[in-house]
C-alpha cells in the first residue's frame, strides 16, 4: 500500500495510523480511508482505483429504495404476485406473497436458483414461509434490481447516477461501471458496480449525516435510520437492515464492532463502509483483488487498530489537559 496522503488528524496517534498502514500493506489491502466529523483523517493506498465493490452494490440500492419509496414509487409492502415478479421454475403462489420489505431483509423464502450464487446452505424450495427464515441469497438481491426498474419506471443504474452520485459530486464514478450480467439460473440479472474508495467514502459520510449532503436532504433520513437498525436480530448483537449489516456495542457476535453501535456495508475480499456514528467516524477499506483480499476478521483487526489510534490519542490529550 502507498504511503497516506498528507493529512493532520487532530486527536489521533500519528504513529499507530502508520503502523497501521504499513501492516495493510503486506496484505491485500489496496485503499483505507478514515474520516471523522467529515474531516480527512487518513487516506492510504490507491484510493482512486475503481474495482469491484461485490455485496456492498446492495447497500448502494438500499439508497434507491429510500429515495424512491419516499417518493411513493414504491410500496414495500407490495407482493411478488402483485408487481407481477416471476422466475424460471416458476414461483408457486406461496412464494409470490413475498413482499419487498422480505427481499430488503432477505427473508422472502424464495429459494429459486439466482445469478452469481452456489446452492450451499440453500433452503429446500417451499420451506420457509415469506418473511420468517433470514438467508443471504442473491435471488432476494438480483429481483429488487427488476422490482425497482419494473416499479419506478428508471433504470437502476441511470438512478443511481441521478440521484446518488451527481449530488454527492463522486470524483470517478462512470456509469460504464455498472452493468447487469445475466445467467441461466434466473431470469433476474445481478447487478454489478465498480467504485473507488474515495467515492464510497462518501456514501459512508451521507449516512453518517443522515441522507442529507450541503443541505440538501439526498436520502430521506426515516430511511435512514429505518435502512441500518436491526430488522433481524442474527444473534450476539449482530443484525441485518435493509441491505445494511449493523452490529450493538462490544457485540460478541461480530468481529468488526466497537465500543458503541456500527453499521456497515459489506463486500467479498474486504470491501467495506464502515459507519461509526457515536465516534463521527467514517471508515472505507478496498482490496481491488478480491480473491487475495482480506476476510471479515481481518477487518475487524483493522477496525480495532482505527480506533485505538483514536482512544489512546483522545486518552493522551485528556491527561495532558488535567496534567496542566
Amino acid at each position: 500500500m502507498e504511503a497516506p496522503a498528507a493529512a493532520q488528524p487532530i486527536g489521533w496517534d500519528r504513529e499507530k495510523l502508520s503502523s497501521l498502514v504499513s501492516t495493510l500493506s503486506t496484505g491485500g489491502s489496496t485503499a483505507l480511508i478514515i474520516q471523522q466529523s467529515g474531516e480527512l483523517v487518513l487516506a492510504a493506498g490507491d484510493t482512486v482505483r475503481k474495482s469491484s465493490v461485490a455485496s456492498v452494490r446492495k447497500s448502494l440500492v438500499s439508497i434507491l429504495y429510500g429515495i424512491y419509496s419516499g417518493a411513493g414509487l414504491i410500496d414495500l409492502d407490495a407482493t411478488l404476485e402483485a408487481i407481477g415478479i416471476d422466475d424460471i421454475g416458476p414461483l408457486t403462489s406461496a412464494e409470490k406473497r413475498a413482499t419487498i420489505r422480505d427481499l430488503l431483509t432477505t427473508r422472502s423464502g424464495v429459494y429459486h436458483p439466482s445469478v452469481y450464487d452456489t446452492e450451499r446452505g440453500r433452503p429446500a424450495r417451499g420451506s420457509h414461509a415469506p418473511g420468517t427464515h433470514w438467508f443471504y441469497n442473491n435471488w432476494d438481491f438480483n429481483t429488487l434490481g427488476t422490482i425497482f426498474e419494473r416499479m419506478t419506471g428508471r433504470g437502476l443504474f441511470a438512478a443511481f447516477s441521478h440521484r446518488v452520485a451527481k449530488p454527492l459530486g463522486m470524483q470517478d464514478f462512470d456509469l460504464s461501471d455498472l452493468r447487469f450480467e445475466q445467467g441461466p439460473e434466473s431470469i433476474h440479472p445481478v447487478y454489478k458496480m465498480r467504485f473507488s474508495a474515495r467515492d464510497l467514502a462518501r456514501i459512508g459520510q451521507l449516512y453518517l449525516q443522515g441522507g442529507s449532503w450541503n443541505g440538501h436532504q439526498i436520502v430521506p433520513e426515516p430511511w435512514v435510520r429505518e435502512s441500518i437498525r436491526p430488522h433481524v436480530d442474527l444473534g450476539g448483537g449482530r443484525g441485518y437492515g435493509y441491505l445494511w449489516w449493523n452490529a450493538e456495542a462490544r457485540a460478541s457476535g461480530d468481529r468488526l464492532h466497537a465500543d458503541v453501535p456500527l453499521y456497515y456495508a459489506s463486500g467479498f475480499g474486504g470491501q467495506y463502509i464502515v459507519v461509526v456514528p457515536g465516534h463521527e467516524l467514517v471508515v472505507v477499506h478496498r482490496a481491488a483483488l478480491v480473491d487475495h483480499g482480506i476476510d471479515h476478521d481481518r477487518m475487524g483487526e483493522i477496525l480495532e487498530r482505527v480506533l485505538d489510534a483514536m482512544l489512546h490519542a483522545s486518552c493522551s490529550l485528556q491527561k495532558a489537559a488535567d496534567d496542566a
